[in-house]
């Protein structure tokens, strides 16, 4: 949409095929159908967000800011505001605001939408794009923007197309994996019976190892991970990351899993791959010997079970008594040192083998797409095929949650459309 938006609005007559009944159906789901359109981090902060691969992003950001975009949509009545960890939300807290503003925005510069028809392949003739093949038959043009997004929802209509339409035309597709996705464990008994607890500020670190040789002592004294700093880590850590997440069912979720996903998910090609949950990252080991010692000693005759319940959520109470092999009817005076030390263990190590991830179907974003080698980072066009160009996902473009991949997917949607158009008009 803001593709052929600024398409239209450059000079170029356009036209949007969309294979499903209406536009902008991912936008509806995203940030919980509040739609988080950005985020204030700075330049700097915003293309760390993307790894390796965020300095491409360079010139779509300056070229179309994040300013730009806010004025583009309050110009179609649509304000915003800022949440927690800089995030952008419409001021209503609809993502529908969002869509109607970018089909305004489409209508006033007069783009021909056609929906519900699903383009099959780009057509070429001697490099050059001649348009493209679709069930409705061939439509001529002397540029293709492709827009397709990734393979995340399918039901949004995002499934793929893109890659596959690319491939017979000489590009390449980096490996796709799903990113920002819940993570299945080993231990699903163990998962089960915590389902639902939702944990506040505790700390996970993901280990290129199995569970049973995890070593505390190489649990970095810094949070890590993309986006928060890049220093060596010990082997075999591959982040680690403080905050919110939740158990399920299948294993673990909620923000601080998603965001450490892709790096275990890489990690999970090369070998096992497992995670220590501290639930009391405020206190080093030692600190909560004490605490306990202390508990112990004010609380003689109070069950173990029951000085457990003040410690974490009630339903993580047996399990992890469980795990301690200390008995919970037990009282506080009757438990010793060594049994002390394998309570601080469970509490600051509760531990999970990752089996794998949720499918790619089910992840919040795509990781992998058509390589950035094969794209001019000036313009979003192909250097393979002459008047073909690329935005958003369907690119090897990937960030964490937080504003960023939206803000990326209007950037390069901007910047494509222009330069598709200005080729066009030639």
């Amino acid at each position: 949409m803001i593709a052929a938006g600024r398409a239209a609005e450059t000079g170029a007559r356009v036209l949007l095929l969309e294979k499903m009944k209406q536009p902008g159906k991912k936008i509806l789901l995203s940030g919980k159908t509040r739609c988080n359109l950005s985020n204030v981090k700075d330049l700097k902060g915003f293309i760390a967000m993307f790894g390796d691969n965020g300095p491409f992003l360079y010139r779509a950001l300056h070229h179309f800011p994040r300013e730009s975009l806010l004025n583009l949509l309050s110009a179609y009545d649509v304000e915003t505001k800022v949440e927690r960890g800089g995030r952008i939300f419409p001021v209503s807290d609809h993502a529908e605001d969002v869509v109607r503003a970018l089909c305004r925005f489409m209508e006033a510069n007069r783009v021909e939408i056609r929906t519900g028809i699903r383009v099959e392949s780009i057509e070429t003739r001697k490099g050059y794009v001649t348009g493209v093949q679709t069930g409705e038959g061939f439509f001529p043009s002397k540029s293709v923007v492709l827009a397709t997004g990734g393979a995340t929802y399918p039901m949004t209509g995002s499934t793929g197309d893109g890659y596959r339409m690319v491939s017979p035309l000489g590009h390449s597709i980096v490996k796709l994996r799903p990113a920002l996705v819940p993570l299945i464990v080993e231990e699903t008994d163990l998962a089960a019976s915590m389902q639902g607890v939702s944990l506040k500020n505790v700390r996970m670190t993901a280990f290129a190892c199995p569970s049973d040789r995890i070593d505390l002592s190489r649990v970095p004294a810094f949070e890590t991970g993309r986006g928060i700093r890049s220093k060596k880590l010990p082997s075999p850590v591959i982040e680690s990351r403080q905050g919110e997440m939740m158990m399920t069912h299948f294993g673990l979720g909620g923000p601080i899993t998603l965001l450490m996903s892709l790096s275990i998910v890489d990690a999970l090609q090369k070998g096992p791959v497992s995670v220590s949950i501290d639930l009391k990252p405020a206190l080093d080991v030692k600190q909560l010997h004490e605490r306990l010692q202390r508990d112990f000693n004010a609380s003689g005759k109070r069950t173990f079970r029951r000085i457990m319940a003040d410690l974490v959520p009630h339903k993580m109470v047996e399990p992890l008594i469980g795990l301690s092999g200390v008995e919970g009817d037990r009282t506080a005076n009757q438990i010793s040192a060594a049994e002390r030390e394998k309570i601080v263990i469970a509490l600051k190590s509760l531990r999970f083998n990752i089996s794998k991830p949720l499918p790619l179907s089910r992840a919040v974003v795509t990781a992998g797409g058509i390589s950035l080698k094969e794209i001019d980072p000036q313009t979003m066009a192909s250097l393979k095929v002459a008047g073909l160009y690329f935005c958003g996902e369907v690119m090897d473009i990937d960030a964490d949650t937080g504003g960023y991949n939206l803000q990326a997917a209007f950037s390069t949607g901007y910047l494509a459309g222009e330069s598709a158009a200005r080729f066009a008009l030639g």
